[in-house]
């Protein structure tokens, strides 16, 4: 089974994104942390195959959990950046090789590309 840490403070936005992912892809097991804070023991102590974190969160940015994770041992092609932003100020932001993708969670054109990572997810937790 694939799994995903999905770390964002928007209840009503995790919730939606893990049912998705629960229908769409059932090999796939999401793990939600709505409190940046409380993520970083499951940082440390999960072996996740993917994570996604919000950009902007009180308490502590995703920059820094993506920061974090990476001195964990988490491969940063492993992770992806969300945010509400446009697609131009994530990628000046977060340039090519900071992290697998910085998307809009809002527009349609980037979860496509979602898609395609759960996809790759699915079938390879598939294959094992």
């Amino acid at each position: 089974m694939g799994r995903i840490l999905l770390i964002d403070d928007d209840q009503l936005f995790t919730n939606f994104l893990a049912a998705y992912i629960s229908e769409n892809y059932p090999l796939l097991k999401v793990e939600i942390r709505n409190n940046p804070m409380s993520a970083l023991h499951s940082i440390k102590t999960g072996d996740y195959d993917l994570m996604l974190i919000d950009l902007e969160m009180p308490a502590m940015d995703g920059l820094k959990l993506l920061r974090f994770a990476v001195d964990a041992g988490m491969d940063k092609n492993r992770i992806v950046i969300l945010s509400g932003r446009d697609a131009d100020f994530l990628h000046g932001l977060c340039p090519m090789g900071t992290c697998l993708a910085v998307l809009n969670k809002f527009e349609a054109r980037q979860k496509s590309v979602l898609d395609m990572v759960f996809s790759s997810l699915n079938k390879k937790a598939e294959a094992s």
